[in-house]
Formats: structure tokens, C-alpha cells, sequence
């Protein structure tokens, strides 16, 4: 048994930030950031109320209703995040305790902005070894409390949600999987987190903020997805056209352009919504899922390829039927 998509959901704070909002708080204005990363606006958490864990919640209260189990069938839950609100304990088990999951083991991963392939890819290992048959995954981030919002650089890359998937153990469902890591390569983008700090050793404890060589992970981006994208179809002993849509990592519009041009595919395969979202990093594929998923757009039996990248450094892909 595999792991089948049967709901999604997803969450975006209120607060809508523009590239001009951004453009009255640094040196910075729409056309710098929308040339170079297709980025208009953002969402932003903007009350103590709106947090990583309530973001969850209720990104996963709409991917259950969407699938229609209750809290209780669920078996597994899996939350991908790198800005969860407390070191311990886990978003997961927060998430477990507000929906009432009480059946569930939970649990987070961290694997940045591939996040949430590494909980689907997880999810469907316990789904083959026959342990659940049911799972909630949840890919969710505040990166807003991490960015430096003087460093135009990165700060005008991110924004804040949530997205889930409701899984369910079906003879179809993935197709095929993978996932990969490098940490020779976890310089080019990183958060430094506590130092130490004891009666022996006294550093500065203060978290530093999320530091990224653009350009290296651009390149690394475009490379890496190909290949995994080639690999998964080869696995499958498909053709890159047999897809019927592609749902990347919304980091930049322009790597996602890059990809398409590499497979020699239109871009229409190509669902983006990096335009209103910005990179929402473990949260961008759900919420990119559930956005065409209530559109419309996804037939049943339609060939769907998840792929992502990221800090780590970390790569994710999933190719399922719907």
C-alpha cells in the first residue's frame, strides 16, 4: 500500500505585505524584486495569536474536512517545519492535542523548504511497512521571525503559512519517491541557532538570522530538480510530457522557468502562486497543492510530480496519482 492524497488544506496569515510596503522600509522597489524572483506580495503573521502551531492547526482542520476522516482516524502525524514556536515539545504533538488526533504518533522534521516531501516520502514508508493507514502531514513556517528585515537580499524572498495533505494507505497513490542531502553544501543557507551557554562557556544566545548565498542556491535549485525530476520519471518509465503537472518548490519564479525550459515543457505545467506567497518554504507545496486542488484544476487519475530543495543541504520529489 502507498500513500493517496485524499484532502488538503491550507492557511495564509491576513496581513498582505507588497513589494511597495517593502519599498517604503528599505532600498528596494517592485520592479527590483518582481524581476528577479516573481514575487508581488506576501503574507505575514501580524498578532500573537497567528503562530506557527494555530497556522498548522488550521491548515490541518481544512485538509480533514476536505478528506472527510475525523481527528480520531488519524494514526500519523508529520509537521515539516524550520520555525516552529518551542525547541520541545513538537509542533506535531501541539497540532495531536488541539484537533484531538488522540490516536496519533507525532512528530516534526526539519528538512527546510524540502520539508514537506520528506513527511509524504516518510508517511509512505510506515504506509508500505503496513503500520498506518492514515496520516495528517503538515508543512508550516513563520519565517518571518527569523529573516533580517534589514537584508534586502533575503528578506523580501519570504512569507509565512501552512499547508496539508490528508494521506490514506491505497494500492494507488505514489508512483515513485526520493530524497537526497548534502551537508557539504549546508553553508550556502543556514540559521544558526542557540550557542553555548553554561557555567562554563558563556556565548552570545541570541538565534541569528537566516543567511543565504543567492546565487549558489539558484544554481543548485535548477540542477538538483532536474535530475530529480529525471530520475523519478525514469523510475517510472515515463516521459517528462506524461506528467499532468508539476508542483515545485515556490522559492523564485525564475528557477521554476529555468526547470521548464530544461524539460523542454510549457509552462502551464507549471502551477506558481510564488507570485502572492513568496517563499513559504516547507508550506509552499501544500499550499500550492490545495490552491489548485480548490480551484478545479486536478482531474482524478491526473500524474502529479511534488519536487523541492533545500537547506541542508536537502531534495525531496514524489510523483502520485490523484
Amino acid at each position: 500500500m502507498r500513500a493517496k492524497i485524499i484532502g488538503t488544506g491550507s492557511y495564509l496569515p491576513e496581513k498582505t505585505i507588497t513589494n511597495l510596503d517593502l519599498s517604503a522600509l528599505m532600498d528596494t522597489s517592485d520592479e527590483w524584486i518582481k524581476s528577479r524572483t516573481g514575487i508581488s506580495e506576501r503574507h505575514l503573521v501580524s498578532s500573537e495569536t497567528e503562530t506557527t502551531l494555530s497556522m498548522a492547526v488550521n491548515a490541518g482542520k481544512s485538509a480533514l474536512t476536505d478528506s472527510g476522516l475525523l481527528p480520531e482516524d488519524i494514526e500519523l502525524i508529520i509537521v515539516a517545519t524550520v520555525s516552529s514556536d518551542f525547541i520541545t515539545p513538537s509542533t506535531a504533538c501541539m497540532v495531536q492535542k488541539e484537533l484531538g488526533a488522540v490516536h496519533a504518533a507525532a512528530f516534526d522534521v526539519n528538512a527546510a523548504c524540502s520539508g514537506f516531501l520528506f513527511a509524504l516520502n516518510t508517511a509512505d514508508a510506515y504506509f508500505q511497512a503496513g503500520i498506518y493507514q492514515n496520516a495528517l502531514i503538515i508543512g508550516v513556517e513563520t519565517l518571518s521571525k527569523i529573516i533580517d528585515w534589514k537584508d534586502r537580499s533575503t528578506c523580501v524572498l519570504f512569507g509565512d503559512g501552512a499547508g496539508a495533505a490528508v494521506l490514506h494507505a491505497d494500492p494507488e497513490g505514489i508512483i515513485a519517491n526520493l530524497q537526497g542531502s548534502n551537508g557539504e553544501g549546508g553553508h550556502v543557507l543556514m540559521c544558526k541557532n542557540r550557542t553555548n551557554n553554561n557555567p562554563f562557556i558563556t556565548t552570545d544566545t541570541c538565534p541569528d538570522y537566516l543567511y543565504m548565498d543567492g546565487q549558489e542556491v539558484f544554481k543548485f535549485a535548477v540542477k538538483k530538480e532536474t535530475e530529480c525530476i529525471q530520475e523519478l520519471l525514469s523510475q517510472a518509465g515515463l516521459v517528462p510530457s506524461d506528467v499532468s503537472w508539476y508542483l515545485l518548490h515556490q522559492a523564485n519564479q525564475r528557477i521554476i522557468n529555468s526547470i521548464a525550459r530544461k524539460l523542454k515543457l510549457p509552462l502551464d505545467k507549471f502551477p506558481s502562486n510564488v507570485g502572492h506567497c513568496g517563499n513559504t518554504s516547507a508550506a509552499s507545496i501544500p499550499i500550492l497543492l490545495d490552491e489548485i486542488h480548490r480551484s478545479g484544476m486536478l482531474t482524478q487519475g491526473d500524474l502529479i510530480l511534488l519536487s523541492g530543495f533545500g537547506a541542508g543541504l536537502t531534495w525531496g520529489a514524489a510523483l502520485l496519482r490523484w
